[in-house]
Parts: C-alpha cells; sequence; structure tokens
C-alpha cells in the first residue's frame, strides 16, 4: 500500500499574544496530500488562529509549519503554497464573476486564452457557467461562496484553507453546499483544511476530524471513529449527544470490564483499564433499548420523564432511581411507551465506551461507588 504524503506538518506550534495568553498550544498534526480534514471546535478555541498561522497571516509563536517538506516560518502568505476561503466571501463588489475569478491569474500576468481556459473551467466545476458577466450583488450567498472558492481554487494551490465558509448561509443551502465542497474537492484532490464549529458539518465532510479544545487537540480521527469511540469527556459531548455516567473499574476480563457507576454494576467496552481507576462511560442515546422486563446484562430501572417526536424518530427523557436522566433515541418507537411508565434500559457492553478520567479519583464519591454490588 501506497504510503500517504504528508502535504502539511505542524510541529509543536504555539500562539500567544502580547497580554500572555496563549491560544493555541503545542500542536502536533500532520495533514495528507488529497486529503479532507476539518478543525472542529467551539468558538474560541483556537481553530482560526491555527488557519491563520497555516495561511501566513499570524506569526507562530513556537514550533514550525512545513507544506510539502519546506518549513514556511517567515514565507510571506503569497509565497505559500496555499490560499483561503472566507465567510465573507471577500469578493470585488465592482468586478464580475468572470474578473472575480481571474484575479489571482491576471496579477501573475498570465495570458488572455490561459485565463479564459482556467476561468471556464471554474465556472464548469462551481456549476455557475453563464453567470460570468454579473457583479457579486446579483448573485445569492451560496453562488458568492461558489465564487470565492472559484478564485482561490484558479492558482492551483497546494493546499485549500476554509475558514467557517458555509457559516452565513441557511441551513438548506449550507446542507447542499456540504455535498457540493466534498464533490469539488474530491474532483480536484487538492488537499482541504476546513474550519467549522458545526459538528454535522465536520461529520458530513471530513475524511478526519481534529477536535480542539481550549487550544489543544483533544483527538484526530476519521468522524465515525469520532463519534463511536471519542477519547475524552469533551469529545463525547461536544460531538452529538451521549450519556456519560461517571464510575470506577472493579473488575475486568479478556473481553469487558465492570463499572460500578451510582446506579449499579455494568458491563463495558474498553482496553488498558485496571480495578480501582476512575472513569467515565459514554453510550449513545441510540444505542440505548427501552424494555419491559429487567434483562441479564446492562439493564437498569427507569421512569419515562419526558417524550419527542421529531417525525422519524421518538426521544425519550428516562430518569434513573437516582435522578440521573438518560436520553434514549428510538427509530421505531411504535412500542406503547409513554410518560410515567416504569421500564428497564438496556445496552450492549460493546457500545458502552470507557474514557480515563484524569482528575482520578474523587474523595466524596469514590467509596460510594467501588461498594455498589
Amino acid at each position: 500500500m501506497k504510503e500517504k504524503k504528508v502535504i502539511v506538518s505542524l510541529k509543536g506550534i504555539s500562539k500567544t499574544y502580547d497580554n500572555d495568553v496563549k491560544v493555541v498550544k503545542n500542536i502536533d498534526l500532520d495533514i495528507y496530500e488529497g486529503e479532507f480534514l476539518t478543525i472542529l471546535g467551539a468558538s474560541g478555541c483556537g481553530k482560526t488562529t491555527t488557519l491563520r498561522m497555516i495561511a501566513g497571516f499570524e506569526d507562530v509563536s513556537s514550533g514550525d509549519i512545513c507544506i510539502d517538506g519546506s518549513s514556511v516560518i517567515g514565507v510571506p502568505p503569497y509565497k505559500r503554497q496555499v490560499n483561503t476561503a472566507f465567510q465573507s466571501y471577500a469578493l470585488f463588489p465592482h468586478l464580475s464573476v468572470y474578473d472575480n475569478i481571474a484575479y489571482g491569474l491576471k496579477l501573475k500576468k498570465v495570458s488572455k486564452a490561459e485565463i479564459h481556459e482556467s476561468v471556464s473551467h471554474m465556472l464548469s466545476l462551481i456549476r455557475l457557467d453563464g453567470y460570468e458577466k454579473r457583479k457579486p450583488a446579483q448573485l445569492s450567498g451560496g453562488q458568492k461562496q461558489r465564487v470565492s472558492i472559484a478564485r482561490a481554487l484558479i492558482n492551483n494551490p497546494k493546499v485549500l484553507l476554509l475558514d467557517e465558509p458555509l457559516g452565513a448561509l441557511d441551513l438548506n443551502l449550507r446542507k447542499q453546499m456540504q455535498l457540493e465542497l466534498k464533490t469539488m474537492q474530491k474532483k480536484l484532490g487538492i488537499t482541504f483544511i476546513y474550519i467549522t464549529h458545526d459538528q454535522e458539518e465536520a461529520l458530513t465532510m471530513s475524511d478526519r476530524i481534529a477536535v480542539m479544545h481550549k487550544g489543544i487537540l483533544e483527538q484526530v480521527c476519521s468522524p465515525k471513529e469520532l463519534y463511536m469511540k471519542p477519547k475524552t469527556k469533551y469529545v463525547a459531548e461536544f460531538i452529538g449527544e451521549s450519556n456519560i455516567f461517571e464510575g470506577v473499574v472493579k473488575d475486568r476480563n479478556s473481553d469487558n470490564c465492570t463499572v460500578a457507576i451510582e446506579s449499579g454494576n455494568i458491563l463495558c467496552s474498553g482496553d488498558g483499564y485496571v480495578a480501582g481507576q476512575m472513569v467515565y462511560v459514554c453510550i449513545r442515546p441510540e444505542k440505548v433499548r427501552i424494555t419491559r422486563k429487567a434483562g441479564s446484562g446492562n439493564s437498569l430501572p427507569a421512569e419515562i420523564k419526558e417524550q419527542i417526536f421529531t417525525g422519524n424518530m421518538m426521544k425519550h427523557i428516562a430518569v434513573l432511581s437516582n435522578g440521573h436522566e438518560i436520553k434514549v433515541a428510538d427509530i421505531a418507537s411504535y412500542n406503547d411507551i409513554n410518560i410515567g411508565d416504569k421500564v428497564y434500559l438496556e445496552w450492549d457492553a460493546k457500545d458502552a465506551v470507557m474514557i480515563k478520567n484524569p482528575t482520578g479519583p474523587m474523595a466524596e464519591n469514590f467509596d460510594t461507588l467501588r461498594g455498589v454490588q
């Protein structure tokens, strides 16, 4: 199997501003040629600052950035092999669609024939044939964003940086543009580094996702692994909905761990844990089943507190004996479950994902949890 080529390498990069606020903290990340990588995080986590350091708009306080094998520290933005598309489009209002897209090539004094060929190709790629004479004011938001992306791509950069490019669009148009961007990226084979705070957007488009929180990378992996096997409590809570239990490992065998939580003992999947270790257990709502009778495996008594019908799904809120609320997402919810019903909540051990608790044992509940039989 051919080894993937690293096109962008972040080597221990940090960014500290004059007021000693460290917004990016010692990040190491390799991004591969032809990859769609998304840096995902809440506002203020450092993702845009990281993108701006790759682009050259922000200086690196420490560490190194390499693009296609060469360090770009001190290299100005226009000499880096990257281009950027912004949420604000940044189109020239007085220029036509054609001239906006052609702008970079004209600066390079490319021949008119070559410019015409390249712009025509881009107009076809973004599905705006026949719009070349229009001004930005005559375009919709989605069309403006396509022109912005085409202008960034026409110089054939090795990497395209996209900073929340769909953030200004309405929901339906944003979903449409997500698919268009992914298709465009695969067709061109250019590395996309995409910035967003939208979890669904990241899961939909990305080959890999780097979740950023308070200036550090919490986890970098495929969308499926990120959702199914979160490595930290923050990732489990930030990506989709989760049921989180705090517990302590009682024992383990070759396949599973037994974890004591306040409501009882549960079986979980997880390697590298030892008896007495404090952990979190993450269970996704769609992995929880509602039954009328106690099962032989993971089975906790609960009462249905609330139900929300969303069309193709019924969402239940169930309450355990200790008051802990559990979310259940039931796709085929025609099982005559009603508010106030006494039920049991079940799930498979493989769907109960263990996460290390870096805070360690907590004095006020450690003995209580260990004493659960």
